[in-house]
């Protein structure tokens, strides 16, 4: 989801620079990548167990990494402490991981397919970032915002009405035609979200916010592409249930 963290307009001049190395571009790749290995050894670990027979372990792993994670996305990107976005990551990968054997159990071949589709949408957001034809313009910004805020109190709403009440909100769900339109739609929301991740990024640099940005960038980055993993691996889902 959108990273309140990564919104120039929080920041103010005591936030710039003014000794020492400021954030980069290079810099927030790096720890992109530190992060990202750190998601996938973990979940290679969870996935592992869940093959191997392991399930109670590896569902408890799941459900822990979904419950900490979620808890603690919220305090790196309210607290900016960015400690914690190293166990964040370990967490998400123990999630992805379980969630992702029990898809990969049911539609062979999903998971895979949900990763190229992941980098495709990453690599064509940047090209259209690069190449301008998608700029971060405060109405953009805006309109991403609601939209993502309205698709977590939709979700928020289903969480909810499954636990209390043993329903939840068909069309999310479905896989109709419907259902399906949904799903590409917040995939392409999920995705336009990466936009907001790439300015954010390059406005640190040209802004010299302290070095430390470059992990929250680095998380809202991860964080974006992880919700676009798991809708295109429901999405994926539902066109294999038809």
């Amino acid at each position: 989801m959108s990273n309140p963290i990564l919104n120039e307009s929080r920041f103010n001049e005591q936030e710039r620079i003014l000794e020492g190395m400021p954030m980069t571009i290079n810099g927030t790749i790096q720890i992109t990548a530190f992060l990202g290995l750190l998601l996938v050894c973990s979940a290679a670990f969870v996935w592992s167990r869940m093959t191997s027979g392991y399930t109670d372990l590896a569902m408890m792993l799941t459900g822990g990494g979904t419950i900490v994670g979620f808890i603690l996305a919220l305090i790196i990107a309210f607290a900016k402490n960015k400690y914690l976005i190293p166990v964040y990551a370990v967490c998400e990968g123990c999630a992805l991981g379980g969630i992702s054997a029990v898809f990969e159990s049911q539609f062979p071949g999903i998971v895979m397919q949900a990763v190229a589709g992941t980098f495709a949408a990453l690599f064509a957001m940047l090209g259209l970032y690069k190449m301008k034809l998608i700029q971060a313009t405060d109405k953009f910004r805006s309109v991403i915002f609601i939209t993502t805020a309205s698709i977590a109190g939709i979700y928020l709403i289903d969480i909810l009405g499954r636990w209390l009440f043993h329903m939840h909100v068909p069309l999310i769900n479905s896989a109709s035609p419907a259902g399906i339109l949904i799903s590409l739609v917040i995939v392409a929301v999920a995705a336009l979200n990466l936009i907001l991740d790439f300015d954010f990024i390059e406005k640190g640099e040209q802004m010299m916010l302290p070095k430390d940005y470059e992990w929250y960038g680095a998380f809202g980055l991860m964080l974006t592409l992880v919700w676009m993993y798991l809708e295109i691996l429901k999405l994926l889902s539902k066109i294999n249930r038809k």
